[in-house]
């Protein structure tokens, strides 16, 4: 079989004069206007871009020139945005109708910079896992109640350090969500929310955890880290954590891992300033993007229902935004 050709990008969006920490899609709005793309940059300001006219249509200002390392959108209203800032804390933006309205903010007290996780229960009823006041420890509690559910904190000789990623998932329909966390000492931990405990870890790095992803069906994660390889781990039942796979990389450092929503593909964005691409079910790669000139901060995938209009886009520290359009008919 004759390899595909490694694609450009379809399109590249300037503008945004800093470093892009992140980016979320948000494609499902029937307005004309969308779909559109929310980017977090280092000088603090979110930029709205619109993806049909590849500009900016507007930018919100919330963390007083922080860096912005967190943007999530909240399905579960309607034009809804979450942030997360190097200034502690954490909003919640209401952008109907033009609106560019905080509506709750959360104080963390937390001096690192890894991202919350949300986890969208009901229409009406939001968890959020977020890195808390003390060094080691992650708070999870109910959005838009801000009640307290737990205070995930490691025992005092397992020496995790902080948790530098996290993601919740829940294992079954109705069934608690458990929290899966990667730590400065390499490991990633998962946790049972309804217990407030430790279920299993696995040491599958030498160096802080960067980024993890789960695939809840397959109940199979991947993790990366400044290092030269991805792990790849399961969680079966109530067993242990076990390492599966590892792939070597050919240069060190991975920023984000991401897996796209149909868990066909996954994307990394290095720190060597390009993109890889895997197939997920065996980390077939597919290909390599090279396009920035510095550190890939972020990847994202968009959330368009027909599979022809999918499109992934890069953020990176060269204060650029590459999108693509690839291998749609996998």
């Amino acid at each position: 079989m004759t390899a595909l050709p490694v694609p450009d990008p379809v399109y590249v969006l300037r503008g945004a004069n800093s470093g892009i920490n992140t980016l979320c899609f948000q494609c499902s709005n029937p307005d004309p206007d969308f779909p559109i793309l929310y980017s977090g940059s280092s000088n603090g300001l979110i930029h709205i871009w619109n993806l049909k006219t590849r500009r900016i249509c507007g930018s919100l200002n919330g963390h007083g020139g922080n860096s912005v390392y967190c943007v999530k959108t909240l399905s579960n209203r309607k034009n809804g945005l979450l942030s997360q800032g190097r200034d502690q804390n954490i909003r919640l933006w209401d952008l109907s109708e033009g609106r560019n309205i905080v509506t709750e903010s959360l104080s963390t007290e937390n001096v690192g910079f890894c991202k919350c996780s949300l986890f969208e229960v009901t229409e009406k009823r939001s968890l959020l896992a977020t890195p808390w006041k003390g060094l080691e420890e992650v708070h999870v509690l109910e959005l838009p109640s801000k009640t307290s559910i737990c205070t995930l904190k490691p025992e005092t000789d397992a020496k995790l350090g902080m948790p530098m990623s996290l993601r919740m998932w829940q294992p079954n329909a109705g069934s608690h969500p458990h929290l899966l966390a990667g730590y400065e000492d390499g490991s990633v931990v998962l946790w049972n929310l309804s217990l407030g405990r430790m279920l299993s870890r696995l040491t599958c790095h030498q160096e802080p955890v960067m980024s993890l992803d789960f695939d809840a069906e397959k109940t199979k994660g991947v993790s990366g880290s400044s290092e030269k390889q991805l792990c790849i781990w399961s969680h079966k039942g109530q067993g242990n954590m076990e390492l599966q796979q590892t792939y070597q990389l050919t240069n060190p450092g991975i920023s984000e891992v991401t897996l796209r929503q149909d868990k066909k593909i996954l994307a990394t964005a290095g720190w060597d300033h390009r993109i890889r691409l895997f197939g997920w079910k065996k980390l077939k790669p597919l290909a390599v993007l090279d396009y920035h000139t510095s550190t890939v901060y972020c990847v994202a995938f968009s959330d368009h229902k027909q599979p022809s209009e999918r499109l992934m886009a890069a953020g990176s520290k060269d204060h650029r935004i590459s999108v693509w359009s690839i291998y749609n008919q996998t």
